[in-house]
């Protein structure tokens, strides 16, 4: 997909932050500037923030959940990590970056989370899950893209105590479900990541 002057701005008004924040130097800077002032493409433009992360505000300490968080994302990467709160429901637009979602040590209030995505190109969701954490994609309206359910049946007889259940469209963008990966450590003792 050509890239337009707003989809150019807004990646040099990232890469200016992420600068700011001291994850990019000034050499770097001015040569991504450079290439997303030049760029053609939005496939190009993703390329120069894939590796900088663009935080959301921190979630609540508390344990009780959002009833909805929108997600409205173009180029760059976010992370739900550690101990965040699970809201009941998630809309998810992304176009040429990745949002992943980390349940393993997340805050769960409820059984169910509906995630309602737009993906376009280059925007993918990965939802990293753990035993007693239920994923359905079967509602998802590929166009363009994959989707990739990544689990085994290790901790089968774990209580369910989320269903995920992800809807929407894929014009370009990927879905990925898997569990974490092990560490070298884990992996030579034959252990487990969750």
């Amino acid at each position: 997909m050509r890239a337009s002057h707003a989809d150019r701005d807004q990646v040099v008004e990232i890469l200016r932050d992420a600068a700011g924040d001291g994850r990019l130097t000034s050499e770097e800077l001015d040569e991504r500037v450079e290439a997303a002032l030049s760029a053609r493409t939005i496939g190009e433009l993703a390329g120069l923030t894939r590796d900088l992360p663009i935080s959301l505000s921190p979630a609540d300490s508390s344990t009780r959940s959002t009833d909805v968080v929108e997600i409205n994302q173009r180029f760059g990467t976010l992370h739900r990590t550690g101990s965040w709160v699970v809201p009941r429901r998630m809309d998810i637009r992304m176009v040429g970056g990745d949002v992943k979602l980390d349940f393993t040590e997340a805050v769960i209030g409820q059984d169910t989370l509906d995630i309602d995505v737009d993906l376009s190109i280059g925007g993918d969701l990965v939802i990293v899950t753990k035993p007693g954490i239920v994923v359905a994609t079967d509602e998802l309206n590929v166009r363009v893209g994959e989707v990739k359910v990544r689990t085994t049946s290790a901790g089968a007889d774990v209580p369910v105590v989320l269903r995920v259940k992800v809807t929407g469209r894929l014009r370009g963008g990927d879905v990925v479900v898997r569990y974490p990966r092990r560490t070298l450590a884990q992996w030579m003792r034959g252990e487990s990541p969750v």
